[in-house]
């Protein structure tokens, strides 16, 4: 077959580089996408290395039928050998009690270990000066004009098949029990995923090599899976990090002093810095921000169980104060002097209280008196609803207690309220407060029945 490409013969070298590598980033970003959903990264793995005696075996037809290196040739039989491979490892796992990944393992070593094997002992029938290397190793730069273009149909091909099935593959990836329950021929779709899946893998090769194009496929979609919970949204984020990924990659292979360097292991490379920034820096689930969750969770609830103590103070007190001591909330809190300053300081911050330096005393503000009242009262009406409606003891209550308070929504004590008939003791005969009452009308007399924490 003759390639007559003239705007592409206008190309230089690191022009085509680059774009081969936008190419390959959107076949193995929009994939990449539904293999991390399906959590079978390592069938993609499998099939980059099982495509490797399709590969030989294409450049061995190209000497036998006296041709250059033909990419359709190629593309055809790593194709077909890399969906012989998906087969045997369906076929393990239904005919033999193995599960998926011995036979991905099984599958994977046997068939690059062909693919090396065939490599060695057919070295007559392959011209190395074609660039077979190139297949195993990555180098965008040796790729000619009549690869780019097979890149370039083949996803093309690949995103149109996306984009028309997108929604029936996307009902498979969740859950093919659904989607066999809508009527969708899960098996069909399933071997066109496959299919597609080798059309990535193959496409991607030259460019990131056999052992490594595993990587391109699942890191950039692993990424974008850290950043939304969409995937139609997945799908682009994943395409645009193989992108980016291949681009940095590429340029700093082309760049690079030593000519020896392939692109393969620099786009990995850069794929994985990708990954890495985003691990840490996640909105969502990035390491970063949920260390802050977290951290900033442990303060809020330390400041409503500062909060919490002195409510308790004021009220064993009879409410005959407005106020609390310094060092006896350290006392109540079981704390330093040092420590409950900084709970002060904190509730100062959030405007929940104030303090008198000359009396030492901390007086909750409006707002710290209702939150004190939630968390007092959630608390004693989950202890009354564990001993009323789940058959606790009354000294078994208050550890669950002393967790559930700081979670505990709006809608939930409403419900709890109604389920215990807005009761006004718990079961150790304590008031439960209701937030519409100050704290002149707790000292009076307590709960009123059908008073409401909200």
């Amino acid at each position: 077959m003759d390639y007559d490409f003239t705007t592409l013969a206008s190309f230089t070298i690191n022009q085509k580089a680059f774009l081969a590598t936008i190419i390959l980033g959107v076949a193995s970003g929009l994939l990449g996408a539904f293999v991390v959903v399906r959590r079978i990264a390592l069938v993609g793995d499998a099939l980059s290395h099982a495509v490797l005696p399709g590969v030989v075996l294409g450049f061995v037809m190209c000497h036998m039928l006296g041709i250059d290196k033909n990419p359709w040739v190629i593309f055809s039989c790593a194709v077909s050998i890399g969906l012989l491979g998906a087969g045997m490892v369906r076929a393990i796992e239904s005919t033999t009690r193995l599960k998926s990944d011995a036979a991905l393992g099984i599958v994977l070593a046997s068939f690059f270990g062909v693919g090396l094997a065939m490599q060695s002992g057919l070295k007559d029938y392959i011209d190395n000066r074609a660039g077979i290397s190139t297949y195993i190793y990555g180098n965008a730069a040796m790729i000619s004009d009549a690869d780019l273009a097979a890149m370039f149909w083949t996803t093309f091909v690949l995103v149109v098949v996306v984009w028309l099935l997108i929604r029936p593959l996307l009902v498979v990836s969740f859950d093919s029990g659904f989607a066999v329950g809508l009527g969708y021929p899960v098996k069909w779709l399933n071997f066109i995923f496959y299919t597609l899946l080798t059309f990535s893998v193959v496409v991607s090769m030259q460019a990131v090599g056999v052992i490594l194009v595993s990587a391109l496929l699942i890191t950039p979609a692993a990424t974008a899976y850290l950043l939304t919970d969409r995937l139609y949204r997945m799908m682009l984020y994943a395409v645009g990090f193989a992108v980016a990924s291949g681009l940095l990659g590429c340029y700093v292979s082309l760049t690079i002093d030593s000519a020896d360097v392939p692109t393969g292991p620099l786009i990995a490379l850069t794929a994985a810095i990708l990954f890495g920034l985003v691990y840490l820096m996640a909105p969502q689930h990035g390491v970063i921000s949920k260390s802050l969750k977290v951290f900033r969770r442990k303060q809020r609830i330390n400041r409503e169980n500062t909060l919490k103590a002195i409510y308790k103070m004021l009220e064993n007190e009879g409410f005959a104060h407005d106020g609390v001591g310094l060092r006896d909330l350290a006392e109540v809190r079981k704390r330093s002097i040092e420590e409950v300053k900084l709970d002060v300081q904190r509730l100062r911050k959030s405007k929940e209280a104030s303090f008198d330096d000359a009396k030492s005393g901390i007086y909750l503000t409006p707002s710290g008196w209702r939150r004190a009242v939630e968390i007092v009262r959630n608390h004693r009406l989950w202890e009354l609803y564990l001993t009323n409606q789940a058959d606790y003891d009354a000294d078994h209550v208050h550890d669950d207690a002393e967790k559930i308070e700081h979670v505990i929504g709006a809608s939930t004590v409403r419900q709890l309220e109604r389920d215990l008939d807005f009761p006004v003791l718990d079961p150790h005969g304590k008031p439960i407060p209701s937030v519409s009452q100050t704290m002149a009308q707790q000292s009076d007399g307590g709960s009123q029945k059908g008073a409401t924490g909200y």
